[in-house]
């Protein structure tokens, strides 16, 4: 009986990497075959009218790339979401997160808000978690009052943005929604390819 038990978990063990691996075949696939229309020569990004904002919540780093080059091609100020206490990816991170959105009890945040009145122009980003707006962007949004400013939503995600937009655009209070734009998390070899997607995204608003 235990050496069933034992090839029956080998067996699960190795259909679940299989499944895994065609998962992340599938993704690469479809990031390459969504950045190529961005290959080539570099996009100049037009300057946008007014005062910009790029305010930003990230983990691992991938939104802060994301908000560096938007700032960067925007000539934005740009402000960090950080959360009262450092949020550590453990192997309960998941459940941890799930809880929060379920309970809408979400991590208490550190610093001052930005003020708005200033802006024309408010670039809003941040991961994905669970297909849907991060709790630690969900705590912003709850004090943030856009003030009938324009406001453009971005994303950070391993493949797939869920209902991240619908739901932002449920959080986002007086907010003058621009297109958004979602980025897969994708490696160096696709960095001007990114900063083309970015640029051509910017020139559409």
């Amino acid at each position: 009986m235990l050496k069933f038990s034992v090839y029956v978990i080998i067996i699960a063990v190795l259909i679940g990497a299989a499944v895994g691996g065609w998962h992340l075949h599938r993704v690469a696939q479809k990031n390459a075959e969504e950045m190529a229309q961005y290959e080539g020569n570099a996009i100049t990004p037009r300057p946008l009218n007014g005062k910009t904002l790029v305010v930003y919540y990230s983990l691992s780093g991938y939104t802060k790339d994301i908000a560096q080059r938007i700032q960067s091609m925007t000539q934005a100020d740009i402000y960090e979401i950080k959360t009262a206490e450092k949020i550590d990816t453990t192997p309960w991170f998941y459940l941890t997160l799930k809880k929060q959105l379920a309970d809408e009890n979400y991590p208490a945040l550190s610093g001052n808000m930005p003020d708005f009145s200033q802006y024309d122009t408010i670039f809003v980003g941040g991961p994905v978690w669970w297909y849907t707006v991060s709790t630690p962007m969900r705590a912003f949004l709850q004090k943030a009052n856009f003030m009938g400013k324009k406001v453009v939503p971005f994303s950070t995600q391993g493949s797939n943005f869920g209902t991240y937009f619908d739901d932002f655009a449920k959080l986002a209070k007086n907010a003058k929604l621009q297109r958004s734009a979602s980025f897969n998390n994708l490696p160096a070899k696709y960095n001007q390819a990114v900063n083309n997607k970015i640029a051509s995204w910017l020139n559409n608003l």
